[in-house]
């Protein structure tokens, strides 16, 4: 069993950053690639982007530049580091597997930036 705790988000205005972090519990933590995800209001949830156990990282067109994915094997955590943010990354933010799996979504985190 995954627990999965999102933590971070915020208010921020258009231009700045925020990181985020997702504590995982559960020895299968190290050997997984982990995704960041996020649901704007009225959308589908959308893949933001991911990192391997061994580091590769991929992002979504629309944060490349602008975001990092990071984790630390040692806190079972991986982190979302956020900058230029824009008023179109407003959404709640979820970490999970990649490719996500269905009972391990939690409660998200939620992003607004403002204009």
């Amino acid at each position: 069993q995954v627990q999965l705790v999102e933590s971070g988000g915020g208010l921020v205005q258009a231009g700045g950053s925020l990181r985020l972090s997702c504590a995982a519990s559960g020895s299968i933590f190290r050997m997984s690639t982990m995704g960041w995800y996020r649901q704007a209001p009225g959308k589908q949830r959308e893949f933001v982007a991911r990192i391997t156990s061994g580091g590769y990282t991929n992002y979504a067109d629309s944060v490349k530049g602008r975001f990092t994915i990071s984790r630390d094997n040692a806190k079972n955590t991986v982190y979302l580091q956020m900058g230029s943010l824009k008023p179109e990354d407003t959404a709640v933010y979820y970490c999970n597997l990649y490719p996500s799996a269905p009972n391990y979504w939690g409660q998200g985190t939620q992003v607004t930036v403002s204009s």
